[in-house]
């Protein structure tokens, strides 16, 4: 019978240290994935607002192409300073709302109305992507990642409320 007791005890202790996160990082596993994802996918959204930058002549395109760069190129910074996370340079991971290579041509080579209709149509599919991966970590324990989340969040949604409203103007 102390046998099997000890074989119980040792079993729980090993499986105890091997699913435990480092009780000193400020950030779990969670927060960390979310902002090794969340990197790649805010520059593809500078890239898709640099490339609306070039091929459109829409004041409200242009503003908005203008504001999406100014609020995530300093969120990737942030991302970037959070302990634990490394940056990678795979950015053609599909995660949700990620525009394939093909996309990104087709909005490279688009100009006027079709830019506009194409730049906002993948925004909007960009944005909706970026909400759902934000909120897989609006509860997170940590102040800095949760608030992120929260921005993202509350941005992007007044964003594509914006973008579906440009895509009705003829």
């Amino acid at each position: 019978m102390k046998r099997v007791w000890l074989v119980i005890v040792t079993a729980l202790l090993l499986s105890g240290c091997a699913t435990s996160t480092p009780s000193n990082s400020e950030y779990s596993s969670d927060d960390i994935a979310f902002a090794e994802q969340m990197i790649p996918h805010h520059e593809q959204a500078i890239e898709m607002s640099e490339i609306a930058l070039r091929n459109t002549t829409n004041l409200d395109v242009l503003q908005l192409a203008q504001e999406i760069k100014d609020a995530q190129a300093p969120e990737i910074e942030l991302m970037k300073s959070w302990t634990g996370v490394k940056v990678s340079t795979h950015a053609g991971h599909m995660m949700d709302g990620m525009l394939s290579e093909k996309e990104l041509s087709e909005l490279r080579d688009a100009k006027g109305k079709a830019f506009d209709v194409l730049f906002l149509q993948g925004m909007i599919k960009h944005h909706e992507g970026a909400i759902e991966m934000a909120q897989e970590v609006a509860t997170s324990m940590n102040k800095d990642v949760a608030n992120l989340s929260a921005s993202i969040i509350k941005a992007q949604e007044l964003e594509i409320a914006k973008m579906n409203e440009l895509l009705l103007k003829p």
